[in-house]
């Protein structure tokens, strides 16, 4: 057996319309992702427990689920099993999205969301999360892309079926293989500049014991406060950063304000510059959902279907 298929049910018994979900933002499209034309599946490389990674297609199932297929030879029992869970802690499934809705329903420009949208995309786990973010920060999207696509080129594990050369089919390195790669590497092969020093930095503390990033996901007691001050401790996170990561925590108060959402969101209301004091006007209603909020008002036309319709 290769396919498990996944209920698409939030924890609240909202609905998840899977290919919005894999529009969510942009880390979709970095490896060890993949996602089709369309986003109507995706691609991943995920490592499991025990043996080497495994690449799997999400893709649509019947009636209200989504599909996991294991490529490749075929898997056990007990893998497959770990897979499809590991695919739905990617999609969030175990987040609790009703309260969100329930507010969107009264806002004539967000009350589409209800029928499924608004599920962040988010890595395996947090470490794979922040090393992107950082990936992101204050360079061109394609620089974003050859960085992260490095990185798992040289320093993922493949897959028994990967390419033999590219980063697809390669798993997310651990941090113990990026904290071993050196500084050279982060220079000369992954060309990731001041980002480098960062990124090292980050991956001998995890893999030394000395941060546990996990810890952030695993808490759910832990205040957004606290989640944010533990990020902007870290080297190369700044707030927009801090912002980022947050919304792949299912944290969603801060809004992301940088280069790309504030003239999209003018652009969007009909005005030539936005503040960001109107901006967080505007979607303050939201509460700890404000964030969430701001970021599907900007990407609602990213999935041209009858969800938005």
């Amino acid at each position: 057996m290769r396919t498990v298929e996944i209920p698409l049910v939030g924890r609240g018994g909202e609905p998840v319309d899977l290919r919005r979900t894999l529009s969510s933002h942009g880390f979709v499209d970095l490896p060890p992702m993949r996602p089709s034309v369309g986003h109507r599946s995706l691609e991943i490389t995920l490592r499991t427990a025990r043996g080497r990674p495994r690449t799997v297609r999400v893709h649509a199932g019947r009636d209200g689920c989504a599909a996991v297929t294991v490529l490749g030879r075929a898997p056990s029992a007990e893998q497959l099993g770990e897979l499809g869970r590991t695919v739905r802690h990617v999609l969030r499934l175990d987040a609790d999205l009703s309260p969100f809705y329930a507010l969107a329903a009264d806002d004539p420009e967000l009350a589409w969301v209800t029928r499924g949208a608004g599920r962040m995309l988010r890595s395996p786990t947090v470490f794979e999360d922040v090393v992107k973010t950082i990936c992101t920060t204050n360079c061109a999207w394609s620089a974003t892309r050859r960085m992260v696509g490095a990185i798992v080129e040289h320093l993922g594990e493949p897959a028994p079926e990967a390419p033999a050369s590219g980063p697809h089919g390669r798993a997310f390195p651990t941090p113990e293989r990026m904290a071993e790669a050196g500084e050279g590497f982060y220079r000369e092969v992954a060309r990731a500049g001041y980002r480098g020093a960062y990124l090292l930095a980050i991956a001998e503390a995890a893999a030394e014991g000395r941060l546990d990033l996990e810890d952030l996901a695993r808490d759910p007691e832990l205040p957004d406060e606290e989640v944010e001050r533990r990020l902007l401790a870290l080297p190369g996170v700044g707030p927009y950063a801090a912002a980022h990561i947050m919304m792949t925590l299912g944290r969603y108060h801060r809004l992301i304000l940088d280069s790309w959402t504030l003239p999209t969101y003018a652009a969007k209301v009909g005005r030539r510059t936005a503040s960001d004091r109107a901006i967080e006007r505007r979607f303050r209603r939201y509460g700890p959902f404000a964030g969430l909020a701001f970021w599907l008002f900007l990407t609602r036309d990213w999935v041209d279907d009858a969800l938005v319709r």
